[in-house]
């Protein structure tokens, strides 16, 4: 039985996937919400909010996550980085999920990943959760009603959470698996409820998909000043470093908050809505995304909530650190509603140092910038990943290794070429700690990096006088109007300064040993922006 608007041609067992219970194709989000409450998925919330809990998995779970080694992709996958699954365990596990699925009911959602039509994606997502559909509407772009009779998937992704895999038989790690089949264009997710793993499976396809293109696909926010579009900037980052808080400025125009291409005519965003942390989230600090939390069909995930008056308590994390909510971009009132921008003028690399060393905006050269896009410092926060209790000082190549399947200097060349064609400033942002390490120090005050943004942002901060860093290389102003003069000297803020020099050393080492893996597919003037 099938319910819904689906191009009549392009059914689900037009694909070979038959036997199933109802299957609704496209609906919307009333639809959607009144499903998933029927089948007991969450409660509805405040404003009409959907309430769920993922269970068991809070986080995603990339160590579960394969592509299958095919001959198209046997030469351009970054092996090292993707673990691989033989086409034949792949086909096993394809057969072994639609027997398990067949009588059951399946929510598919006909979508575009990204703005900009040249470059975008068309993707089938099938999900047994009536929720999952509803998060997948949100996350990425919505066709007209009109344009689904007509619509063609180019990949589809099948998700089953209650489908739990056999490691010997599918050739995964556990019971949960994500596996990726470029060149039969599926992608199955199994024994998992958090619903990123759609989302990020959808950017790993671009990651992989763009490049061949010359298109640039980032793990950034973006946006660009009221009036003016060609005046755009994008953050890089990964979760917990800022990207949605700090694009999320009133004074500018929201392109969106995680995942953007940058192609020959500029910046588009490949999603349809964002998916913020919610936990400290405060109605003084973050206004707009705090109301979205109590707006109609915002999917709020993992949140502690009072059974009776269904308040929500963004301080207990007592279910995950990484609670969030998914809501569309239109609930934002200054989000762009074409989703694209022109250039970038601003390349922003925000980190999250739990050391307490870097200072809190820097100035990078176009070869430094490579240098740190290709570390891609930061400290993982607690609750992202599964296993991660406190933050952890890592290096994730591109601002985010989980999703790119190639090798790094694929799009650490790309981003060189932008650079060099657009004359993009680069700048290095701390959103970590100062004055001390995690656990003495205290994060960086929010006020202090929005004012500093602000200043590169509208050119005011080229104007200051700067310094050199003696660790790092990189510009550092001395003195911004509005912001405290001695936090913008790390090492000032330590009430130790040989402890802070200890540190700083230390960091340093850790950056040079990390990156000898990359110098011998480097050009000489990123190699003499290296620190150590």
């Amino acid at each position: 039985m099938t319910h819904g608007r689906v191009n009549p041609s392009q059914t689900l067992e037009a694909q070979g996937i038959s036997g199933l219970g109802t299957v609704y194709y496209n609906d919307i989000e009333p639809a959607l919400v009144e499903q998933a409450v029927k089948r007991g998925e969450g409660r509805l919330g405040k404003g009409g909010a959907f309430l769920c809990s993922t269970g068991q998995f809070t986080g995603r779970s990339p160590k579960d996550k394969f592509v299958v080694r095919t001959p198209s992709v046997e030469n351009s996958i970054w092996w090292e980085n993707n673990a691989p699954m033989v086409p034949e365990a792949f086909d096993r596990l394809y057969a072994d999920m639609l027997d398990h699925m067949k009588g059951r009911d399946y929510f598919v959602q006909d979508l575009y990943a990204g703005a900009d039509p040249e470059h975008r994606l068309d993707v089938r997502v099938v999900t047994e959760l009536a929720w999952h559909g509803l998060f997948i509407r949100h996350m990425l772009r919505r066709p007209d009603r009109a344009e689904l009779d007509s619509f063609v998937p180019e990949f589809t992704i099948i998700n089953c959470p209650s489908f739990k895999a056999d490691p010997a038989k599918h050739g995964c790690r556990t019971e949960t698996v994500i596996a990726l089949n470029f060149e039969k264009k599926v992608i199955l997710i199994a024994n998992t409820e958090y619903a990123g793993e759609n989302k990020k499976s959808v950017f790993t396809l671009l990651n992989y998909i763009l490049p061949a293109k010359g298109v640039m696909a980032m793990h950034c926010s973006a946006n660009h000043a009221i009036g003016n579009p060609e005046d755009a900037a994008v953050f890089f980052g990964l979760s917990g470093t800022g990207k949605t808080t700090l694009s999320a400025d009133p004074s500018r125009i929201l392109i969106g908050d995680d995942e953007h291409g940058w192609s020959e005519k500029g910046t588009f965003n490949f999603e349809g809505g964002c998916y913020a942390k919610t936990i400290s989230l405060s109605a003084e600090a973050e206004p707009e995304i705090y109301g979205t939390t109590s707006k109609f069909g915002t999917v709020v995930e993992n949140m502690v909530y009072d059974p009776e008056t269904l308040e929500l308590d963004f301080e207990d994390a007592s279910l995950t650190q990484n609670m969030r909510c998914a809501y569309p971009l239109e609930y934002i009132s200054n989000a762009s509603p074409t989703g694209m921008g022109g250039q970038p003028k601003n390349v922003i690399m925000l980190t999250c140092d739990a050391y307490g060393v870097l200072p809190p905006i820097a100035r990078l050269t176009p070869a430094q910038a490579m240098y740190h896009f290709l570390s891609g410092f930061t400290s993982k926060t607690p609750g992202t990943e599964r296993g991660v209790l406190e933050p952890t000082p890592t290096f994730s190549t591109c601002f985010g290794a989980p999703f790119m399947p190639r090798r790094p200097e694929v799009y650490g060349k790309l981003l060189q070429e932008k650079i060099a064609e657009t004359g993009a400033t680069c700048w290095l942002v701390n959103t970590g700690w100062t004055g001390g390490a995690f656990g003495s120090g205290k994060r960086m005050p929010i006020r202090a990096t929005r004012a500093l943004l602000t200043a590169a942002l509208d050119g005011s901060l080229a104007k200051v006088e700067f310094r050199k860093d003696p660790n790092f290389g990189f510009e550092v102003p001395v003195e911004v109007p509005g912001v405290d003069a001695t936090l913008l000297n790390p090492r000032a803020t330590w009430a130790d300064p040989a402890a802070y020099d200890a540190q700083a050393q230390k960091l340093v080492g850790m950056f040079a040993e990390n990156f000898g893996q990359y110098v011998p597919y480097i050009d000489a003037d990123v190699k003499a922006a290296a620190i150590g």
